[in-house]
């Protein structure tokens, strides 16, 4: 699997890059679920843009650990974009294929490498892991599950058939860092999968429905 550098310190970077790297598969209509802000409306200018989130400013207000299915008809958006949301939810599975069933043509996803973000204070026994541990009170966005990149590329490349789709592109994202410090990690490490899960904090797919050629 190919690595790219991007780092995302806020939501707005991270919709900035989905719009700048990723934006020619999101043409048409568009279904952003965890949409926060809803910066891709205002990035993407799609002809018809729909955000999901709990909070933020969503078109529609959603839990999506609550619902029978998504509200939408089979295929109903010409593309769907899922940006480090399904790690938040109990029914992992369930949406993923929900996602696939509404989407038309191409399905964006992306999901954290839980790993990355666990190594460093695991190594020196001390600090916390975001979105885990064991706060005083109940976290809003905690995670929900704990995978490294590696199986996060295993399960969306063997479950997208399932709902006759493909992946096209797949890629992680690790954070820029000098030429030196690269080869000196990888020369740790024994395989480029091995850097990925140890080093990459993102996992990236793009989807296609097999009915259409690119």
């Amino acid at each position: 699997m190919k690595s790219e550098t991007a780092w995302f310190a806020e939501r707005r970077i991270r919709s900035e890059f989905v719009a700048n790297r990723l934006g020619k598969y999101l043409g048409g209509s568009l279904l952003d679920v965890g949409c926060d802000q809803a910066y891709l409306k205002e990035l993407l200018k799609p002809s018809r843009y729909l955000g999901v989130d709990l909070g933020g400013k969503p078109d529609m207000i959603l839990n999506l650990d609550e619902v029978d299915k998504l509200p939408f008809e089979d295929q109903e958006f010409q593309s769907v974009v899922c940006c480090d949301v399904l790690e938040h939810l109990n029914r992992f599975h369930f949406i993923f294929g929900e996602l696939l069933r509404v989407a038309g043509r191409h399905v964006v996803i992306s999901l954290p490498n839980n790993w990355t973000n666990a190594r460093r204070p695991i190594e020196k026994g001390r600090g916390k892991i975001g979105h885990y541990g064991l706060p005083l009170e109940v976290p809003m966005d905690r995670h929900k599950w704990f995978f490294s990149l590696e199986d996060a590329s295993v399960f969306v490349e063997n479950k997208a058939p399932d709902y006759g789709f493909k992946v096209v592109e797949s890629f992680a994202t690790e954070k820029p860092r000098s030429g030196l410090s690269r080869v000196i990690r990888k020369s740790l490490t024994k395989s480029k999968m091995c850097y990925l899960n140890r080093y990459a904090h993102t996992y990236w797919a793009v989807l296609l429905r097999k009915n259409h050629s690119s």
